[in-house]
């Protein structure tokens, strides 16, 4: 298993490389329309079944009105990432109808020393070569970690911390799991490439290096749009490197707040994130939230429609 990650890992590397320093675009690998040709040769390829990102980024968004969702829905693909992929993954997913996966990445993920790196892989490699008979309930790893450790210099494992997962309110409620990283999300929400919020629909949000300011106006935002009107549950993922303002307030307390006296399942701290390990997730499939026995459970197969 060790073998084949690092092999990922050493093709990712190159290719990211390749990408920033071939061009003289700076802070991206190529325009936007050079960027979009380069994703739907890709998609075109017909030896490439995974398209997994190697690493996060920006403005992903700028490239979702030129993608060939027509050939991809014809010619189905596994796409896989986090952060700024949502946009990509969202947009896959509600212009073809197939289930996309919010995991790691190839360089940010997958780069990292044991012990973090062979649970995120092996859950990855779970979800993405079959997990057994369903239900398939999601395990709570026993340690996480959010430390910085510059790539060049890590030469140790990154801190285990214990780990658990939060009932904010208890309830147990079945639906399609939709979201991905909420920052990435208002940069095409209410767009034609944001799946609608369905009544019911459980939500997946997860942020990254923002502080108590910043996720009052995005949760806030949610909650004016009336999505928290329609979920049936709420999963909020931990937050990397998160600055309370001096307010000692976690995000789930904030959320509180902005959602008053909530009348929904909430699971905070969930294991699907910027941080360490990464548990892989399909949108698009159903699963089951049982937030008191802080559980989640896949119930529907998400490779069935990519066969």
């Amino acid at each position: 298993m060790r073998e084949e990650r690092h092999i990922w890992k050493a093709k990712a590397l190159g290719l990211w490389t390749e990408a920033c320093t071939s061009k003289g675009n700076f802070y991206r690998s190529g325009t936007i329309k050079e960027r979009a040709e380069e994703f739907n040769q890709l998609l075109y390829r017909e030896d490439i079944s995974i398209l997994m990102a190697a690493i996060g980024g920006n403005n992903t968004n700028s490239i979702l009105p030129y993608l060939d969702y027509e050939y991809l829905k014809a010619h189905p693909k596994i796409i896989i990432g986090y952060s700024d992929t949502t946009a990509l993954l969202l947009a896959v997913y509600e212009k073809t109808g197939l289930p996309v996966f919010y995991g790691p990445a190839l360089a940010s993920s997958f780069g990292e020393l044991p012990p973090f790196v062979d649970w995120t892989y092996a859950q990855f490699e779970t979800m993405l070569q079959g997990y057994g008979k369903l239900p398939y309930t999601f395990p709570t790893p026993e340690y996480w970690t959010d430390e910085f450790i510059d790539w060049n210099r890590q030469t140790r494992g990154k801190e285990e911390r214990e780990n658990q997962w939060i009932c904010v309110n208890p309830g147990q409620v079945k639906g399609r799991l939709i979201g991905g990283n909420l920052n990435t999300m208002e940069g095409f929400f209410g767009t034609e490439y944001m799946p609608e919020i369905r009544k019911g629909d459980l939500l997946f949000i997860e942020d990254s290096l923002k502080d108590a300011c910043t996720i009052e106006r995005s949760f806030s935002l949610l909650k004016l749009a009336g999505v928290f009107e329609k979920v049936g549950g709420i999963i909020l993922g931990k937050h990397e490197k998160f600055d309370d303002n001096g307010t000692g307030r976690k995000p789930y307390e904030i959320l509180l707040e902005v959602l008053g006296t909530p009348k929904i399942p909430i699971l905070a701290d969930f294991d699907c994130c910027h941080t360490h390990p990464m548990l892989t997730l399909p949108i698009g499939s159903e699963i089951c939230l049982d937030a008191g026995a802080k559980s989640v459970t896949l119930l529907t197969n998400p490779l069935e429609k990519l066969r």
